[in-house]
């Protein structure tokens, strides 16, 4: 067993990355046949509220392993973990320092949320750029879409990498975490939870399109 990495980045804070790796850390462990280590390595450290919160209620039902962790220990933490797990997702910091360069080189995928904003996709230049130079993939994720906003087609016609599936603008994502839960948990059947387990199975097949590529060119 050695995990895919999954690494959530952006430049830009407000994006929502916290948001969308808790809820796709909690999809993808719910079926019990993937098991997931979650990292925040953002200093602001809400993710690891969050996990206080769902650790305190959920006990030993949690299907979460989790880690928060800085500096040097980023790599050997992960190199630690991948061995034990299917998937890690980490939750980087809000700018391209040492440890967000750490942990988009040791993933299989970045994925980047972003508003459908200018602002947001502006931001996401730098997040890129490193991206690039690490030669690591990248998928973009549009976060609390509006559906009738006219922006949000003008900003995805622009855009290369990005998902088919995104993230509405839904209370319930927010109301979800401060439970300790993930909404495909709290709401199995909203339409926000099969939002969360649609982008959770576009990221895994592309995940395996890709492994499945390297395996056939080795």
């Amino acid at each position: 067993m050695v995990a895919k990495i999954i690494t959530i980045a952006q430049q830009k804070g407000g994006a929502g990355k916290t948001t969308m790796a808790a809820h796709l850390a909690v999809s993808w462990a719910s079926s019990g046949k993937r098991k997931v280590a979650i990292v925040d390595i953002d200093p602001q450290g809400s993710l690891t509220q969050w996990y206080k919160v769902r650790d305190m209620h959920l006990g030993e039902t949690n299907r979460l392993t989790f880690a928060t962790i800085s500096g040097w220990r980023v790599r050997s933490e992960l190199d630690r973990l991948k061995y034990t797990h299917d998937l890690i997702v980490i939750d980087s910091p809000p700018h391209t320092d040492a440890e967000a360069r750490t942990a988009i080189r040791a993933a299989d995928l970045v994925v980047i949320p972003l508003q459908p904003s200018p602002v947001d996709v502006w931001a996401t230049g730098a997040t890129i750029a490193l991206c690039k130079q690490e030669r690591v993939p990248v998928k973009m994720v549009l976060n609390r879409v509006h559906p009738q906003a006219k922006l949000t087609e003008a900003v995805s016609g622009e855009m290369i990498g990005l998902t088919a599936n995104r993230f509405g603008n839904r209370v319930i994502f927010a109301g979800a975490l401060m439970q300790g839960l993930g909404v495909t948990e709290a709401q199995p059947n909203s339409i926000a939870a099969n939002e969360v387990r649609a982008l959770a199975k576009e990221i895994m097949t592309y995940l395996n399109r890709k492994t499945a590529e390297l395996r056939n060119s080795a």
